[in-house]
């Protein structure tokens, strides 16, 4: 009776401080495996989507607009035809995605 006591009181073990860690580290390699790597790909892919982009390509802006590259001014800027006879200046980093030529706009 007296050495459970006892052993309650103070005979408590030093834990590994490496084993107190163990779960964080878990859980990181988890978030980056689900997370942070998924995403680093697809951003990958959409600046490569961006650099690709040229003059007749049919795009959709992060507004939703779909149009065709009529030219490219410089590096960021292009002039994009929404509309017979419509054309406005859009930044590179506004075009969400290209469209691909099987889908028709109407």
């Amino acid at each position: 009776m007296f050495e459970s006591i006892a052993y309650a009181a103070g005979g408590q073990q030093a834990q590994n401080p490496i084993a107190a860690f163990l779960p964080l580290i878990l859980i990181f390699v988890i978030f980056y495996f689900l997370l942070i790597r998924p995403q680093q790909k697809r951003q990958k892919q959409h600046q490569q989507m961006l650099e690709s982009l040229k003059a007749g390509d049919e795009i959709i802006t992060s507004g939703g607009i779909y149009g065709k590259i009529d030219r490219v001014l410089d590096q960021n800027t292009f002039l994009v035809e929404i509309a017979n006879g419509i054309k406005v200046k859009l930044v590179k980093s506004a075009v969400s995605a290209k469209v691909n030529s099987g889908v028709e706009n109407n």
